[in-house]
């Protein structure tokens, strides 16, 4: 319980951080640089299976209740909705917080952390501010290209392996879609992000027992992320399920 005080804590600290100045611009967009040339390519390559399992299972499904024009709308609803943010997040937490988790945590027992705060330099405001934002940016863009990728992959396979039509796939879109759709996605993305970014900095900068324990403290920070980005989508689901009305056909 102590350490999820001093989480709540470290995380309204860093949030706090983000509208204080002096702002680290020069940090923040090589953490934003650094995040996004990690993840680009395996969240794309990851979000093309991703589009093609949900289509195929979609399109086996509507073709046995015989709704096969609407497994365009299905897959597409699928992938931007759910699909795309979560691949987003765990590719950023995989791969980029990752990274900063061991980065912080390596300074930590170089004891840079602590000659920083001697000479009174707000550790928070310096280091884990432009990070968190920097994930919250990329995580964003990121979900739009994991969304365009994901969609394309299930239009291929909806076309090309179940025979489906191109005209009834990217029109029936529009039949159950709408914009509130896109826009959950991305506040998804921006939270997710968000969440990586603090868990990784929080478990690198409190990393104790040398090289091993940042080891440690590495793999801890891409657990607890997983676990927290699927409590924190469950939630978000349900919360947009209850505020925005849902189309019908």
């Amino acid at each position: 319980m102590k350490t999820i005080g001093e989480f709540v804590i470290f995380c309204l600290e860093a949030l706090r951080g983000l509208f204080k100045r002096p702002f680290q611009g020069r940090e923040f967009i090589q953490q934003a640089w650094f995040i996004s040339s990690v993840s680009i390519l395996p969240a794309a390559l990851v979000s093309i299976p991703f589009g093609a399992v949900i289509t195929l299972q979609l399109g086996s499904l509507v073709q046995q209740l015989g709704a096969q024009s609407f497994t365009g709308a299905a897959s597409v609803l699928a992938v931007v909705r759910e699909a795309g943010p979560i691949v987003t997040a765990l590719v950023v937490a995989g791969a980029g917080g990752s990274a900063i988790c061991a980065d912080l945590g390596a300074r930590k027992i170089r004891e840079e952390l602590d000659a920083m705060a001697v000479l009174g330099i707000n550790i928070v405001q310096r280091l884990v501010v432009p990070r968190v934002l920097a994930g919250m940016v990329v995580a964003m863009l990121l979900n739009g290209v994991v969304s365009v990728v994901g969609v394309s992959g299930g239009y291929f396979f909806n076309v090309i392996m179940q025979g489906g039509t191109h005209g009834a796939y990217l029109a029936s879109f529009q039949a159950l879609g709408q914009l509130p759709d896109l826009i959950s996605g991305e506040i998804k993305a921006l939270v997710f992000g968000a969440i990586a970014a603090l868990v990784a900095c929080f478990m690198g900068i409190n990393a104790k027992g040398g090289p091993k324990g940042v080891g440690d403290a590495v793999n801890q920070s891409v657990v607890i992320t997983f676990m927290l980005l699927f409590a924190v989508n469950f939630v978000l689901t349900a919360i947009y399920f209850q505020v925005v009305p849902q189309k019908g056909a």
